[in-house]
């Protein structure tokens, strides 16, 4: 009887089929509604604000992204729908506003900015304010640092300031 239940159980049953995954993106935690601030032996270099942020091996995702960089001479603000935080690479896409503290400002849909150079870049159209002046264009890079911006397929509306006597 012993062997008839062996032999049953060689020829009905079969081992579990355990597939083993390879796991190449794993999250290593995930924060809500966070404040992250940078600093050095110099104060406070940036801060970042979000709803929800996926720390990974090499970079961090964040939703609702405010991102700002108090590094240079000008203070600049980033805002996001998503945002992704590499290195020293800040990728934001979905109603990006990049506002300085002088006043310009620009809206765009997607943004690069670079922390070592200082330079956001948006290859897709963007909206430019500075003071009661409108750019608008297909292509923005500005330099924070050098206050220098290069534009392509420009359309402006400028408006000069009067001089007071």
């Amino acid at each position: 009887m012993i062997l008839g239940v062996l032999i049953s159980i060689y020829l009905f049953f079969k081992p579990l089929d355990i597939k083993q995954q390879a796991f190449v993106d794993v999250p290593l935690f995930e924060l809500k509604d966070f404040t992250m601030y940078e600093l050095d032996e110099q104060g406070l270099k940036t801060i970042m604000i979000g709803n929800t942020a996926t720390r990974y091996k090499n970079r961090y995702t964040i939703e609702n992204m405010d991102y700002t960089d108090n590094e240079k001479d000008y203070i600049a603000n980033m805002k996001a729908q998503h945002g992704i935080y590499r290195r020293d690479i800040v990728t934001l896409t979905g109603n990006v506003e990049y506002v300085r503290d002088d006043g310009l400002t620009f809206k765009t849909q997607k943004a690069i900015y670079d922390k070592k150079s200082s330079i956001v870049r948006s290859t897709v159209g963007y909206v430019a304010y500075m003071n009661d002046s409108i750019i608008e264009g297909s292509f923005i890079q500005y330099n924070n640092e050098k206050n220098r911006i290069f534009s392509k397929n420009v359309q402006a509306k400028i408006q000069l300031q009067e001089e007071s006597r």
